[in-house]
């Protein structure tokens, strides 16, 4: 399986708009097996779709995200965990052995926290 990360350094990007590296992680056995850094532009939306489908990724986990590429990409069957806060590694690394993302990690004002 393979997870993005929009990055921000080696934090997950505050906000998606302003992203324009993903950190793309290879999981194996509960762990982060490879990662790799691929330039994007968030403006388009259509654009990261192809992307992250040619590299079969289905999953990303990013910060704050308007709701237009959020829609746009939960249309395109890219999963989508926003609002995510915190080191890009150690997120990685607990999702990877949980299948989900510590509610510490979450944005103040997450739905999911």
């Amino acid at each position: 399986m393979k997870i993005a990360v929009t990055a921000w350094g080696n934090r997950v990007s505050p906000v998606f708009d302003s992203a324009r590296t993903l950190l793309i992680a290879g999981i194996e056995n509960k762990s982060v097996s490879h990662t790799t850094y691929v330039s994007f532009h968030p403006g388009d939306i259509q654009g990261l779709s192809v992307l992250l489908k040619r590299l079969g990724v289905p999953i990303l986990i990013c910060g704050a995200i308007s709701t237009s590429p959020a829609e746009a990409l939960t249309e395109n069957r890219i999963k989508l965990i926003s609002f995510v806060s915190g080191n890009a590694l150690e997120i990685l690394a607990t999702f990877a052995r949980r299948n989900a993302i510590d509610t510490v990690h979450m944005m103040p004002g997450s739905p999911l926290r």
